[in-house]
């Protein structure tokens, strides 16, 4: 039985305030992204307020499933976030609640939010987003509001091209007015000059009056020859002329139903009832073109119906075309050439057309079993977001508005290239479809179970160390040694002890070069399989490390110096992979693999010699240096 306990509703009511805050936010930004998409077309057409409440609310319903993903990322990124900054999660660490049992209360809303998003995408959704294409295509047909700008032409009167050299905006007179009406055709327009003028719309809305004073009008007439190279003209002089242009500036709604083939207005059931008739269209178009090319294009594309009853007849299995061909006379050659060009521009364009009616259809199938999947991909994104917002938020333990923002944004930039790139690849064909819209959920599914694995672990995640010590392992970088002066000193250094260890391990190191011939090549048999350790190498770091730890207690700052020349012993990189023989046996055995992991374990080979020389050196150097510093303490 599922019991609501007082950490549940803590958890989950944490979580709420802000995807409240967060879910609005993201809304918003989406609808003025969507809305700077189309502001060019939009702006200027005096559209009414309902207009434009219709068309945010449709807008915002079909971008909820969108924002919800988003918006459940910063959330839960913020929440766990800030639990992890005021050690709120700890605490609950602490008392021995796992992590997993921790988010359960905020991993059922969230299952519930995609089954609402879910729900908007397959029942709300499909019918907004008909409502909202019908509106922004009503909008873009709506004329724009009169409003000539001075010093350039204005054309968004039909059939009307009018300049205005300067307006007066106080008393909207027009002055120095040219005017070029094609409304009867290019070759018989009007032209009107006006010294000044006024425009004013009609009380019904649908025309436009224009009143002119102290012009010219010029007006081609209609030649009555065809041939008549002279067109005369008529020039009226007039004190005032009035006007009227049709102009209809009120909003009409257009029907919709050209939108059916849209895919994106249907829900599950309709999108396969529509698969399924395509596909029926597809095969039967399909089947037509073929029994067409089979029987007109290849049987009859050349040969005559007399000439295939010969072939038959006379059991012709091989035409020699090219000596039919030169038998021919030149006019009989030409007309050949002609009619088989003629004949092949034919066939392909013919082809062409079949081609992209084929084409169009298989898009349409494509587009359809694409926004099939981008229901469920899309709700199962407010889940997997989740699971990679709230481990995050516990990992980097950083509330507010920083960090969270920039990651939430960092990995819903990639969740949404993967998504878009994906499915406009496999839209195109050029991937399998499921696989192209699935892609965004089969990336980002595991990095939510890692992150979930990995911080109801408590595992180092971010940690910048731990992967510069993999990477520097993977390429063999090593660390450089520094050694400091130490401000207190508990215990000084036996410097006659550790000059014997010095030349213990000078001789150690001798004796293993003289007894390894690490500059040759290795047997590429034996480092395969090969799984033991080198223990002598082992050793000699060992009591290095042991020597520079007891020498770094002394207070000569040329032995410090002299210390930071000892390198970092690798014990194991020269002699094989893995500890597991037959790991190593199947590295080997892939040739390509193996020889470039035999060269680079003579590569550590190489280092290791070098290595021991300059750890016999140092040794060389710091015994001196004890020596001299004895002396001179002596003295």
């Amino acid at each position: 039985m599922l019991r609501i306990k007082k950490l549940d509703i803590f958890v989950l009511k944490s979580f709420l305030l802000l995807f409240a805050g967060t879910f609005f936010i993201c809304l918003f930004i989406f609808m003025m992204q969507f809305l700077w998409r189309y502001v060019d077309e939009l702006v200027g057409k005096g559209l009414e307020i309902n207009v434009l409440a219709q068309f945010f609310f449709y807008s915002g319903l079909t971008l909820i499933p969108l924002s919800l993903p988003l918006a459940i990322l910063l959330a839960a990124l913020m929440t766990f976030g800030n639990f992890g900054e005021r050690y709120e999660l700890l605490s609950m660490k602490a008392a021995g609640i796992p992590l997993l049992r921790i988010i359960r209360p905020v991993v059922l809303f969230c299952v519930f939010l995609g089954g609402m998003s879910f729900f908007f995408q397959n029942i709300i959704g499909p019918r907004a987003q008909k409502q909202l294409w019908t509106l922004l295509v009503s909008m873009k047909q709506k004329s724009p509001e009169v409003d000539i700008p001075e010093g350039v032409f204005y054309s968004d009167i039909d059939g009307y091209n009018i300049y205005v050299k300067h307006k007066d905006r106080k008393t909207g007179l027009l002055k120095d007015i040219l005017i070029y009406n094609f409304s009867d055709g290019f070759e018989n327009a009007h032209i009107i000059w006006a010294a000044e003028g006024k425009l004013e719309l009609t009380a019904d809305k649908q025309h436009l009056f224009l009143h002119l004073y102290n012009g010219e009008q010029f007006e081609n007439l209609k030649s009555q020859s065809v041939i008549s190279r002279n067109v005369p003209y008529r020039r009226e002089t007039f004190k005032e002329k009035h006007t009227l242009i049709q102009f209809s500036s009120e909003f009409n709604m257009v029907d919709g139903s050209f939108l059916d083939r849209r895919s994106d207005i249907k829900n599950m059931h309709e999108i396969s009832v529509a698969i399924d008739s395509l596909t029926t269209h597809a095969d039967s178009v399909g089947r037509s073109m073929y029994s067409d090319i089979m029987s007109t294009t290849y049987r009859g594309a050349v040969l005559t119906p007399a000439d295939s009853v010969k072939i038959k007849t006379e059991n012709i299995a091989v035409i020699n075309t090219d000596s039919i061909y030169n038998s021919m006379t030149s006019q009989e050659k030409l007309k050949v050439l002609t009619t088989t060009e003629n004949r092949v521009k034919s066939l392909s364009t013919d082809w062409d057309m079949k081609s992209f009616l084929t084409k169009d259809t298989d898009n349409s199938i494509r587009s359809h079993r694409s926004d099939w999947h981008k229901k469920i991909t899309l709700s199962l994104a407010c889940i997997i977001f989740f699971f990679i917002g709230a481990p995050l938020g516990a990992i980097i333990r950083k509330g507010g508005l920083g960090m969270p923002v920039v990651i939430s944004v960092l990995i819903f930039v990639i969740y949404y290239i993967i998504d878009s790139g994906a499915t406009r690849v496999a839209k195109s064909g050029e991937m399998n479809i499921v696989l192209g819209t699935w892609m965004s959920t089969i990336v980002l599914a595991p990095l939510g179970a890692f992150f979930t694995y990995k911080s109801n672990k408590d595992s180092v995640v971010f940690n910048l160390d731990v992967y510069a010590a993999f990477f520097r392992k993977l390429l063999g970088i090593r660390q450089s040694r520094h050694m400091f002066k130490k401000e207190v000193i508990i215990h000084t250094p036996e410097y006659a002890k550790d000059i014997e260890i010095l030349d213990e391990i000078s001789k150690d190191c001798q004796t293993y070069l003289e007894t390894h011939r690490l500059k040759g090549m290795p047997n590429y048999i034996q480092i395969f399989t090969n799984n033991k350790h080198d223990d002598a190498i082992a050793e000699i770091s060992k009591k290095m490390e042991a020597l520079i730890e007891e020498l770094s207690n002394t207070k000569d700052a040329v032995l410090l110096n002299l210390m930071n020349n000892y390198p970092f012993l690798s014990v194991k990189a020269h002699k094989s992979l893995f500890d597991n023989r037959w790991l190593n046996l199947l590295f080997g055995i892939i040739v390509p693999a193996g020889l470039l992991l035999y060269l680079n374990i003579w590569r550590y080979r190489l280092r290791l010699e070098k290595d021991l020389r300059v750890i016999i050196k140092t040794n060389q150097s710091i015994i001196e240096q004890i020596e001299k510093q004895q002396l001179y303490l002596q003295k």
